[in-house]
């Protein structure tokens, strides 16, 4: 590249071209030649005409000049010029490109494959050998091939959502001298000295560095009542905040914004705190939160059971105040009461609660009722966790059969063990098997069994034991229950019969139950069992599914180091997920710091400027100006500008094609509100309904079409449907005449606020204040809900019912007058007793909507009812249509013995 101080030339051998301008202009002043002036005396009998096309006798000489700088453009734009280049010193030997392809590259990973394309293409020119490698790769020796060999492959690589393995690199160099280009994401990741060192060993070193800031999302944590978010970033000087979104799916399973938090960072702050507080239902349903804006893996917080709370009942006998510690749940709400919502009362009052866990302790009789309820809430996925003590040990609970709501048979009385008329010393526990979910659990010595319910010895009794003391007597059984478990406890909730609920054990098989959501990386808690990955994070932040990845020990996962053998996401075991994310809680994060004198681009250097476009271009406007300069000399300027002004005349013919597509055949419309679903939505309910009345009726309607109040011609359609928005505009003063004329000339609009799960006519929701305003500028008739005898109701179909994805009856059409007050209605007889405007909020347009298949696009309902309930829906579509066509003809007395009939069958 040759350079002119900030201005650079790829190909400068094209600038000798210039050489060749003075020649042209030579050219183009001999060619043609001047006349040559003779006199004739004839010519006095011209002198006085004027000539209309006048030619000079040569060319002038500000017209040449500016093709010469017309043709200089092109030759400067062909030399391939470049402002600020990148001052790079030649090299011959090969060159290794590192890419450090971590989560924090995501943010402008688009920027750096460029870069390195461009250092490709440059060492490609140079005939050097080159070598890519990501640093997150495992470490292998770099495959040195030409630079067309490796120039397709950069388009396949993709940041990864963990940190670079710089060590192992640093041993995986070859031997032999090269040049390296390191394109760094600005963190500073452990080793990374190393590798320059032995980078450095080998050949020059230059390194690129974004500036854009680093930001990532630690793991969200419930304390205190809210969610506690925290970000970090690399050191910036300026102050500013980020938003960070919850996101989660909404009681139709469909993934939405939940939540929003913004986190202000300081003036050279690293760290931002903020809190969010949510109702259970809806902290529950979060699965991550992100930081709005960065696509980066690091930007992400996926969450699992440690935000999620459940919910917990516990059912136990009272005691005196005096005696708390004796209570039966007392333990219990000491363990749980920090990581579970507890509801204490009635079994019949918190089973209304829908509660995640039952606890009985020491509860033995049940009525029938609470039975039945316990067993119906099994069956939809409930844990039901009993405790024995003196009250089950007496009864005569699952003696001779086995209660359904206990996992084994009992034996009479109890086993007391360690006193003075016991069997012997007081019983450990035995290690936990590994089909035991306490499996890795390990067991304190301290932890001694003094007296418990004994179990039947029956055929079922060894698979249903999870937990034994040492003499092999079950401790703790289990049996599954419809989509739930029953588990029990053969001691009690407290220490009266054993020192487990003072042990830290006793939390950690609560948690191993998925009673509690406790969050830890205590090895000991995650030891023992394999964690599947069900999904997990890609280098942009993006959840993928996990697909046959291996399952990991815990061990492995409660060390919270992401790499190849450990991706981010999320890991399931029996009842219990853990979220692995990219930046934990106490990750650090620290900028990369550089030796003095190592050179690193992108910092202080301004960036390369290519300036091809920008002179082509300039070539281009002096060629137009050119043309209009010729054009004025030779007189034949105005008729190429009435050219330019006959060619606009298409514009005219592309107005007459809509209105001709608009009112070739019978089309519905609806109303675009800037919502792109909402209006995608929109057509292919239309769609539908004219599907049903080309297969219904004698309409063959065309394809629906979408309408711009301001702009467009509303006269072509008898019908329109319009799909409220919250942030849909008001409409102009010109729209609401177009829009009163339309309604006084017979076109109906259907108002859909889409709100009818929630709401019925009025404020209560966006859509119906918005509505509301509207509606304010329109000529709109009193309304009343739509009476039984309606015309509607018979158009075509006998309908009792308007549903659409949802059936609210709060439809609203114009209200009925006395036939004496007829006289002088706007509408009603005008419009041949048509309503002008049906209201409701049933969001028909998803109930009518098929694909162009015709395969309904949006669920409704459930099952044969569902089926029915789009039925009806097409039905109203068909009547509302029908209607607008066809006006009162239904209300006629001729049709009354007929319809009659109908009703009668």
């Amino acid at each position: 590249m040759w350079t002119i101080g900030p201005l650079g030339f790829t190909a400068p051998l094209l600038l000798l071209g210039l050489i060749a301008l003075p020649i042209l202009w030579l050219l183009l002043r001999a060619v043609p030649p001047a006349p040559i002036r003779r006199r004739f005396p004839g010519v006095a009998l011209l002198l006085g005409l004027k000539d209309d096309d006048a030619e000079t006798d040569k060319t002038p000489w500000w017209l040449l000049a500016l093709r010469m700088l017309a043709v200089a453009a092109a030759i400067f734009a062909f030399a391939g010029p470049v402002l600020n280049p990148a001052q790079r010193q030649a090299g011959t030997g090969p060159l290794l490109v590192v890419l450090d392809a971590s989560w924090a590259d995501a943010r402008d990973w688009p920027r750096r494959i460029e870069r390195a394309r461009a250092l490709l293409d440059e060492a490609g020119r140079e005939g050097r050998a080159v070598a890519v490698i990501r640093a997150t790769d495992a470490p292998d020796a770099p495959d040195f091939q030409t630079a067309e060999a490796w120039t397709p492959r950069l388009d396949g690589l993709s940041p990864q959502p963990w940190s670079p393995g710089f060590a192992g690199w640093a041993e995986a160099l070859p031997e032999g001298d090269f040049a390296t280009y390191w394109l760094s994401d600005g963190v500073d990741h452990p080793g990374r000295a190393d590798l320059l060192a032995a980078l450095e060993q080998h050949g020059e070193v230059s390194v690129f560095q974004s500036p854009r800031a680093v930001t990532a999302l630690r793991p969200a944590t419930f304390e205190d009542g809210a969610i506690r978010l925290r970000a970090s970033r690399l050191p910036v000087a300026d102050p500013s905040e980020v938003a960070v979104v919850a996101t989660g799916p909404d009681p139709s399973g469909a993934e939405r914004e939940l939540a929003r938090a913004t986190l202000p960072f300081a003036a050279d702050g690293t760290e931002a705190e903020a809190a969010l507080s949510l109702p259970p239902e809806l902290r529950n349903r979060i699965t991550r939160f992100q930081i709005e804006g960065v696509r980066s893996a690091g930007a992400v917080s996926l969450t699992d059971d440690s935000l999620q709370r459940r919910k917990v009942a516990l059912i136990g006998g009272t005691v005196d105040e005096g005696l708390q510690l004796l209570a039966p749940t007392h333990f219990l709400r000491q363990a749980l009461a920090p990581v579970a919502d507890l509801y204490e009362g009635s079994l019949a009052d918190a089973l209304l609660a829908s509660p995640d866990v039952v606890v009985l302790a020491d509860v033995a009789q049940l009525s029938q009722g609470e039975t039945d309820d316990l067993l119906d809430w099994l069956d939809r996925g409930g844990l039901l966790l009993r405790f024995a003590g003196p009250r089950l040990a007496a009864s005569e609970v699952s003696r001779s059969a086995e209660d359904p709501l206990m996992p084994v048979r009992l034996r009479e009385g109890g086993r007391s063990v360690g006193g003075a008329m016991s069997w012997g010393e007081p019983k450990a526990l035995a290690p936990f098997p590994e089909t035991s979910p306490f499996h890795g659990l390990p067991v304190p010595a301290e932890v001694e069994v003094g007296a418990q319910v004994l179990a039947q010895p029956d055929p079922e009794l060894a698979s249903r034991t999870i937990a034994a003391l040492s003499d092999g007597t079950p401790l703790v059984t289990r049996k599954p229950v419809g989509q739930g478990q029953v588990v029990l406890f053969h001691v009690t909730a407290n220490a009266e019969w054993s020192t487990l609920p003072l042990s830290g054990l006793f939390v950690q098989m609560l948690e191993r139950l998925a009673v509690s959501t406790r969050a830890s990386s205590d090895p000991a808690d995650l030891a023992g069992r394999i964690w599947t990955p069900e999904q997990v994070l890609d280098g942009f932040g993006a959840l993928n599914d996990a697909g046959e990845l291996p399952g990991v020990q815990g061990e492995a996962l409660a060390a919270g180091q992401p790499g190849p053998d450990l991706p981010p996401g999320l890991y399931q075991a029996e009842d219990r997920r853990v979220a692995l994310n990219v930046i934990g809680a106490d990750t650090p994060l620290a900028p990369a710091i550089w030796p003095d004198g190592q050179r690193i681009e992108g910092l202080e250097t301004e960036g390369e400027q290519p300036l091809k476009g920008f002179f082509l271009a300039g070539a281009l406007v002096l060629l137009m100006a050119d043309i209009v300069a010729a054009l004025g000399v030779s007189g034949r300027l105005a008729s190429a500008v009435l050219v330019l002004a006959l060619m606009q005349v298409p514009q005219a013919r592309a107005q007459d094609a809509r209105a001709i597509e608009a009112t070739d055949t019978v089309r519905l419309a609806f109303v675009e509100t800037g919502d792109a679903r909402v209006n995608d939505l929109a057509e292919a309910g239309l769609r539908g309904v004219s599907m049903r009345l080309y297969e219904r009726t004698s309409v063959e309607p065309g394809q629906p079409l979408g309408v711009d109040i301001e702009t467009d011609e509303l006269a072509f359609f008898p019908f329109l449907y319009w799909p409220i928005t919250a942030d849909q505009p008001t409409p102009s003063a010109e729209a609401y005449a177009k829009l009163n004329d339309y309604l006084r000339t017979g076109g109906m609009i259907l108002f859909d606020t889409r709100d009818g799960d929630v709401s019925g006519m009025g404020d209560a929701t966006p859509e119906g204040r918005a509505l509301q305003r509207i509606a304010a500028g329109l000529d709109i008739p009193p309304l009343e809900p739509m009476p039984e005898d309606h015309v509607l109701t018979r158009t075509f179909y006998l309908l009792q019912d308007f549903p659409g994805r949802f059936n609210n009856p709060n439809v609203w059409v114009e209200a009925s007058v006395p036939t004496e007050a007829a006289d002088g209605m706007p509408f009603r007889n005008l419009n041949d007793g048509v309503t002008p405007v049906v209201i409701g909020g049933n969001d028909w347009a998803s109930a009518w909507a098929v694909d162009p298949n015709g395969i309904p696009m949006v669920p409704v309902g459930r099952g044969f009812g569902g089926d029915r309930q789009r039925e009806i829906a097409w039905r109203f579509g068909v009547n509302l249509v029908m209607h607008v066509l066809t006006g009162n003809y239904k209300s006629d007395q001729v049709h009354v013995p007929a319809l009659l009939e109908r009703l009668g069958n």
